[in-house]
């Protein structure tokens, strides 16, 4: 996110360093909404949580706080996907997925820095009319 091409010469040279041009600061989106999606897509709240249950569930973290787990996080991360990609949340959230820690992190606050990210779908979507290898904007 530091771009490469500002890179000062003489004794300032390390010391500065600039933010790219298509980076950005986030605005931030409320939480609230997502936790309430994730609960209705099975995600059980940390407070009801019994471990024997679901032994091997995966964390579910919202901007730092754990806030339940779920059993099947590959489908939880498919439809936080879909939901992002169809724009039902905002563009600037952030989701991680780490499987050997089984945690699931996502991040809606405010002041992240953060880059653009560009979608390649590998089939044809007959819906559209868009083909395999075609380039397009959709926000």
């Amino acid at each position: 996110l530091v771009c490469p091409a500002e890179t000062p010469e003489g004794q300032a040279c390390g010391l500065v360093g600039n933010l790219s041009l298509m980076g950005y600061g986030s605005v931030g989106s409320p939480a609230e909404p997502l936790i309430e999606f994730m609960i209705n897509r099975g995600m059980e709240v940390v407070e009801e949580y019994e471990p024997t249950r679901y032994p091997h569930a995966t964390k579910v973290f919202v901007n730092g706080s754990w806030v339940g787990v779920h059993p099947d996080p590959r489908g939880l991360v498919n439809s936080v996907l879909d939901t992002r990609r169809k724009s039902y949340v905002q563009f600037e959230v952030s989701l991680v997925r780490d499987i050997r820690d089984r945690e699931f992190k996502i991040f809606s606050d405010a002041g992240r820095v953060m880059r653009p990210v560009f979608t390649v779908q590998q089939e044809d979507d007959y819906e559209t009319g868009i083909n395999k290898g075609q380039l397009v904007l959709t926000k």
